[in-house]
């Protein structure tokens, strides 16, 4: 791993409202009924895993991973008449952990996205790991559940939370959950995608059923550890920026 100092940027705090103004989004959307599940792992393994321009994020001393199902909603390309209606709502569960580039900026690295709508399997050009599948969303009295499968049956999951009292986020809370900008790479070039929205509003959760092999399907072990679990109604005014390609810096010697 580079060390992030060599390039004389010291490590930007992660905070809890975005950092950047998106003036101009190529997509609007919402990010509702989220649950974020979250397991430690030894921050070797998760840097095998990322390209070389980025160092696994790591918070007291281990890397973390998180498990994160949701529902896109009201999604609306940059552009479009209010007239005319948004995508409709559809699952998306993304398997992903924290980086930081070598300039210092941190944000997310995908390790895979399973997508409900087939439509944005397209964001492929820049790197994202869609994967279309049959997920769904659902709520029964307490309790929320998420499931889904990629296309051919595997990886798979089955989670099922009991969201609880609303919180005040403490550092960690804020660190596993607030990223304002997104990795990606294709044939060989490092993208980033800017996003804007609203500080997550997020509640205590406790895990009734967790069943998954997302992270195996990764290349991870299984997690050992039990997980940190949030909830959340969700972000409805999230902004979309324009994905760029990350200045190339000098190969390590």
């Amino acid at each position: 791993m580079f060390p992030l100092t060599r390039v004389g940027h010291p490590p930007r705090v992660v905070g809890h409202r975005a950092e950047q103004r998106i003036r101009f989004p190529v997509c609007r959307v919402g990010w509702l009924t989220q649950t974020f599940v979250h397991w430690p792992f030894p921050p070797d393994l998760v840097q095998a895993l990322l390209p070389e321009a980025l160092a696994v994020d790591v918070y007291e001393g281990a890397a973390w991973v998180g498990f994160t199902p949701f529902l896109m909603a009201d999604m609306r390309p940059a552009g479009t008449p209010a007239a005319l209606p948004a995508l409709p709502t559809f699952a998306e569960t993304n398997l992903r952990t924290y980086v930081r580039h070598r300039n210092g900026q941190d944000g997310l690295w995908f390790l895979s996205i399973e997508v409900a709508c087939p439509l944005l399997t397209a964001a492929r050009v820049i790197g994202a790991p869609y994967s279309p599948g049959r997920l769904g969303v659902s709520a029964h009295g307490d309790t929320v559940s998420y499931a889904g499968a990629r296309r051919g049956g595997t990886p798979s999951y089955r989670l099922v939370v009991r969201p609880g009292e609303p919180m005040v986020p403490t550092d960690r809370d804020v660190w596993l959950t607030s990223r304002w900008r997104a990795f990606t790479r294709s044939l060989g070039t490092l993208w980033k995608t800017p996003t804007e929205h609203e500080p997550w509003p997020l509640a205590r959760a406790a895990v009734d059923v967790l069943e998954e092999t997302l992270t195996t399907a990764a290349g991870l072990p299984r997690p050992v550890d039990e997980p940190v679990v949030h909830f959340s109604q969700g972000v409805r005014h999230v902004r979309l920026g324009t994905p760029r390609p990350c200045p190339s810096w000098p190969r390590r010697a």
